[in-house]
C-alpha cells in the first residue's frame, strides 16, 4: 500500500483529485466507484474544478456508489442519491444513465443486490474505487465483523455509525438502522483503490487498518491485501502510524524522482 501524507485536508483532497483526473484522462470510459460522507467532499470539489477549468470530460464515465440508507427515497435530503447530485453529479457532465447509486426502497433486497453486482460486472468492473474510513475502521457500510468475502447486501448499522451520522439528521431517532452496501470483496475487486482520511478522530482506525493484522473487525484492513491501494492522509489522521517516518521518506524519494 502506498501512503501519501499531506499537510492539510485541502492538500490531500487535491492530491487525490489529481490521481482521479489522471485516470479519467487515461481512460475516458473509466468505471469509478464513489463514496459519500464528509471526507470525499474536497476531492469532489477538485474534480468539479478540473471539469470547469481544465475540461475534464466525464461523458463516458460510469459511476457506482458504495451504499445507501434503507428507507430513504431518492428525494430525501439525506439520501446518498441527493448527496451525489448536490456535491458532484449536477456540476459535471456525467450521464445520468451511467450513474448507479443503490436503492434504499426495495421489496426484494436479495435480488436487488445481486442485480447491482451484475451491473458492475456488465460495466467491466470498477477501475478506481474511492473510499473513506469510519472511526471503527469500516469501509462502505461494512461494519465490524463483516465477512471479508462479502458482496453487495443489506447490512445492519452499528450504534457508533448511527451516532456518527446523527449530525446529518434532525434527531438521532431519524438515522436509518439499515443500509445497502457493496461488500468487502466487491471493493477489493476494484483495480485501484484510493482511501482518504483526515483528522485526529480517524488516526486509530488508520493505524489499525494500515498496519495492524487483517481482520473482519476492522474491514479497511482488508485493503492490505489489495495490489494497488493508495491512502491519502493528513498529518492528524497519520499521527498514530508506527512507520510514519518511513512513509515520509518514501514520499520524499518519489517527489525527487519527478
Amino acid at each position: 500500500m502506498k501512503v501519501v501524507i499531506e499537510d492539510s485536508y485541502r492538500a490531500l483532497s487535491r492530491a487525490a483529485g489529481v490521481a482521479v483526473a489522471r485516470n479519467v484522462r487515461d481512460k475516458p470510459d473509466l468505471v469509478l466507484g464513489l463514496a459519500t460522507g464528509s471526507t470525499p467532499l474536497g476531492l469532489y470539489r477538485e474534480l468539479i474544478r478540473c471539469h470547469r477549468e481544465e475540461g475534464l470530460d466525464f461523458r463516458h464515465v460510469t459511476t457506482f456508489n458504495l451504499d445507501e440508507y434503507v428507507g430513504l427515497p431518492v428525494e430525501h435530503p439525506q439520501s446518498y442519491h441527493a448527496f451525489m447530485r448536490e456535491h458532484l453529479f449536477r456540476h459535471i457532465n456525467v450521464s445520468p444513465e451511467k450513474t448507479y447509486v443503490p436503492s434504499g426502497m426495495c421489496e426484494d433486497y436479495v435480488s436487488y443486490c445481486r442485480w447491482y453486482e451484475d451491473q458492475i460486472q456488465a460495466a467491466g468492473g470498477i477501475d478506481l474505487q474511492i473510499l473513506g474510513i469510519g472511526r471503527d475502521g469500516h469501509i462502505g457500510f461494512n461494519e465490524p465483523g463483516s465477512s471479508l468475502g462479502s458482496r453487495t447486501r443489506l447490512k445492519t448499522l452499528t450504534a457508533q455509525t448511527r451516532k456518527d451520522n446523527a449530525r446529518f439528521f434532525e434527531s438521532p431517532e431519524e438515522v436509518p438502522r439499515f443500509a445497502v452496501t457493496m461488500g468487502v470483496a466487491t471493493i477489493l475487486d476494484a483495480r485501484q483503490v484510493l482511501l482518504l482520511a483526515n483528522g485526529k478522530k480517524k488516526a486509530k482506525a488508520v493505524a489499525r487498518s494500515l498496519e495492524g493484522p487483517v481482520s473482519s473487525m476492522w474491514t479497511a484492513s482488508a485493503l492490505q491485501m489489495h495490489a494497488d491501494t493508495t491512502a491519502f492522509l493528513d498529518h492528524d489522521a497519520a499521527r498514530k502510524l508506527a512507520h510514519l517516518e518511513y512513509y515520509d521518506w518514501v514520499q520524499q524519494q518519489s517527489q525527487g524522482d519527478n
